[in-house]
């Protein structure tokens, strides 16, 4: 599904200029992809330290059958979900940290990330960025450990600014 960001009308003194968010200047419309908007969110989460995979764990598994069949691959925006307005956009995210990190400041560093990438390549105003922690990633034995899924016992909720959570479940 497409959505458009619509123009918006600025007026000046000397006159009324018709300018479109992202950067327009002779009228028209700017449209941005739900599936731009969700590859740039997947990128810019990915790109922050501690986040280790994307997606619940029905999706990883499924991603992990695709890389093996010849021809296929795993979606690059994985564990996203957007909804794209007019002029705003909300961003959904699932992700797997690493061992050892801070929930919370993980969480807070890839709503910043993504919030700031999306509105810079898109115009979009980010309105909430979620992020829902869903797993651990444990090292494996070798490393002196046992590898395996979180528990799932702990629940922590945190809004930031404009809206967005970092739930860890």
């Amino acid at each position: 599904m497409t959505q458009t960001a619509s123009r918006t009308d600025q007026r000046s003194d000397q006159g009324s200029q018709q300018h479109l968010r992202g950067g327009g200047h002779n009228g028209g419309q700017i449209t941005v992809a739900e599936g731009v908007v969700q590859k740039i969110a997947a990128m810019a989460a990915r790109e922050v330290s501690g986040v280790y995979a994307m997606g619940s764990g029905a999706a990883r598994t499924v991603g992990a059958m695709k890389d093996i069949i010849p021809g296929t691959s795993a979606s690059s925006s994985q564990g996203v979900g957007v909804e794209v307005g007019q002029n705003e956009a909300a961003v959904d995210l699932d992700i797997v940290v690493e061992y050892g990190v801070s929930a919370n400041e993980l969480g807070r560093g890839i709503q910043r990330n993504v919030k700031s990438s999306v509105e810079r390549m898109t115009g979009l105003d980010v309105i909430e960025v979620n992020v829902n922690i869903n797993d651990v990633h444990l090292p494996d034995e070798s490393e002196g450990m046992t590898s395996g899924q979180g528990s799932g016992s702990l629940s922590t909720s945190t809004t930031t600014g404009r809206g967005g959570d970092v739930r860890v479940s």
